[in-house]
């Protein structure tokens, strides 16, 4: 009979990491089960519109408090070089719980000019210090 001390080197070392693979293994699979699964917002409800000219209505709500409700309206403006172009403004709302968990809601328009959103929650630019 041979002792462990007797058995050729290679064999303990390929012995060694076998272990040391299914002890890594069992180790990352405990924390998989261990860790907290969060739950999925579900949709509570939903609705899209879509006009032939382009214009449309979207919204949505979630259980976890989660709105958002979105209009778009075609518009004839005139371009830098004169020339009559369609654009959509976007006008919309969105809110969800605070940390407090009072809805924290954003409006905005989006048009030619640009994104323009509206809130509470939105620092506001300082006043002009006066000379």
């Amino acid at each position: 009979m041979m002792n462990w001390h007797q058995l050729p080197t290679r064999y303990l070392s390929t012995k060694i990491k076998m272990k040391s693979i299914i002890l890594v293994a069992l180790a990352l699979a405990a924390v998989a089960v261990a860790a907290p699964t969060e739950k999925q917002a579900e949709i509570i409800s939903a609705v899209y519109e879509q006009q032939p000219d382009g214009s449309f209505l979207y919204k949505f709500a979630s259980d976890d408090g989660i709105t958002k409700e979105e209009s778009g309206d075609v518009k004839e403006v005139v371009d830098e070089e004169n020339k009559v172009q369609k654009v959509i403004v976007v006008r919309g709302s969105y809110s969800y719980p605070g940390e407090d968990g009072k809805p924290i809601i954003i409006q905005y328009v989006a048009d030619e000019s640009g994104f323009h959103p509206e809130g509470d929650s939105i620092p506001k630019n300082p006043a002009p210090a006066r000379r």
